[in-house]
């Protein structure tokens, strides 16, 4: 790959990263600030079960999109060690070139589709 399309896949998954690194944050502050409501005052504490259990599932659900998120820049950091090593764009399955296509839906995408869809079905 060129180093041309190498640092212009560096800028986006720098952006990307950025962007979730900031999502992730919000999230994290969300759910502390429902927290620190249910263990405060007992004027924020709600007052029917059904509001109890929605703010429940909304810190459920504020957790598990951080978790997809953390995941997200996880994928991220390898791709950009891949950059620097040099292998970025090569599927991690079968060593074959990743198509432009796919890394420009998913910049972090360590594998070909072929490769992806059988790690999948395992």
């Amino acid at each position: 790959m060129k180093k041309a399309d190498l640092e212009a896949y560096r800028q986006r998954l720098m952006l990307l990263r950025a962007r979730l690194c900031g999502d992730v944050s919000a999230l994290a502050k969300s759910a502390l600030h429902g927290a620190a409501e249910q263990g405060g005052a007992a004027s924020s504490m709600p007052i029917h079960m059904a509001e109890l259990g929605s703010e429940a599932f909304e810190q459920e659900f504020n957790l598990s999109v951080m978790e997809t998120e953390e995941d997200a820049i996880s994928s991220i950091d390898a791709a950009l060690r891949r950059i620097e090593e040099e292998t970025f764009g090569t599927c991690t399955g079968c060593e074959g070139t990743i198509p432009k296509m796919r890394l420009n839906a998913i910049p972090y995408a360590p594998m070909c589709v072929r490769c992806a869809e059988q790690e999948e079905a395992h």
